[in-house]
């Protein structure tokens, strides 16, 4: 009979390592196929398409201050002692268009974003001006050509690519979209994800908690990262450990995108997912991995009747083993499957202390 210790070196030898494991799963899977919503719905989803502007924007030269739209050279010397004096020849509100062109020694009265008036090159702020009567203003100090103006294309220039293929769209995203006149967007298909805990101790959360049992904290704990990579999680329940109603909870997720179970993939009688896997033609790529928590971890593909493969990931029982390998595995998996681009955490290298074992 072999000694703990040579059990031990030979579940090593058996054990993959994480990265090497990672690399198994993401070279397994492919990205969704892409679907049209719409762009109120766009947040937290991701474009699988480039999109690139059409126009400029600001489509004209706008006024960034409200004030007046001047020629510079009418302001030269202007002071507060020795103010211009101009005549006001219109008033302009945003989103109307100045019905003449500004002469010398004349100015048009004009508020934020409203287009820049032909013969106008600047604008001073109403702060250094003065109403004189009725039609005339006086300018108490001196602007450079192009003072306070936003020029055409400033924001966003005509053809320039705005939202690369693999974006996970944030607010922002969708407010650029917006002012590109986009009102759909191309986006990723967010992956089903179905959820199965498994174990005779495990019982529902409204369920009478009994000697013995657990409350299932697995699901929802996992149906809510699933969430927040982007898929879509589906709840199969709780199978006991029984064979036949585990393989049959197991075909419940069929129609997903990929399966998680939690449980039974130790090395106990009663765990019964490697088996019922193998009893199933899962292609199973490995089972147990160098990491802690997380080691006794399952994953594979499994065949639907008509040949479709889904990933399937036997988790560990263990909460926090569950929680840890989702974020190692799953997450990564569902990330590609969206096409992202790149992952939004960020990561920050640290440096230990003291020795860990």
């Amino acid at each position: 009979m072999a000694s703990h210790a040579a059990k031990e070196r030979e579940e090593i030898f058996d054990m993959i390592k994480v990265n090497e494991a990672l690399k198994i799963i993401l070279d397994s899977v492919d990205a969704q196929p892409s679907e049209t919503i719409k762009l109120a719905e766009s947040l937290s989803r991701v474009v699988s398409e480039d999109i690139s502007s059409d126009v400029d924007i600001p489509l004209l030269d706008n006024s960034a201050m409200d004030g007046y739209a001047v020629k510079a050279s009418d302001t030269t010397r202007s002071t507060q002692n020795n103010p211009s004096a101009l005549k006001v020849v219109e008033d302009l509100r945003a989103g109307y268009l100045a019905s003449r062109e500004i002469h010398e020694k004349e100015a048009i009265r004009i508020m934020t974003g409203a287009p820049i008036p032909d013969g106008a090159y600047s604008v001073v702020m109403f702060e250094f001006t003065e109403k004189d009567g009725k039609d005339a203003v006086k300018i108490f100090k001196e602007v450079t050509r192009g003072e306070n103006v936003r020029r055409s294309g400033e924001d966003i220039k005509n053809g320039e690519l705005v939202i690369k293929k693999g974006t996970l769209l944030n607010s922002a995203h969708i407010g650029i979209a917006a002012s590109l006149g986009k009102s759909s967007l191309k986006v990723a298909r967010r992956p089903r994800v179905a959820v199965l805990a498994t174990g005779d101790e495990v019982i529902d959360v409204n369920e009478k908690l009994a000697p013995g049992k657990l409350r299932n904290s697995n699901t929802y704990t996992l149906c809510s990262q699933v969430l927040k990579s982007g898929g879509i999680p589906k709840n199969l329940g709780i199978a006991k450990d029984e064979p036949d109603l585990l393989e049959s909870k197991i075909r419940e997720g069929f129609d997903c995108d990929i399966i998680l179970t939690s449980g039974g993939v130790s090395v106990g009688d009663y765990d019964l997912v490697k088996h019922i896997l193998a009893k199933t033609g899962t292609d199973i790529k490995f089972w147990k991995v160098a990491m802690r928590p997380g080691k006794p971890l399952v994953f594979g593909k499994i065949f639907t009747p008509s040949g479709k493969g889904i990933p399937i990931f036997g988790l560990p029982g263990n909460p926090v083993s569950s929680m840890v390998s989702f974020e190692v595995f799953v997450r990564p998996t569902i990330i590609k499957m969206l096409g992202q681009e790149r992952d939004s955490r960020k990561e920050l290298d640290a440096v230990l202390e003291e020795d860990i074992k």
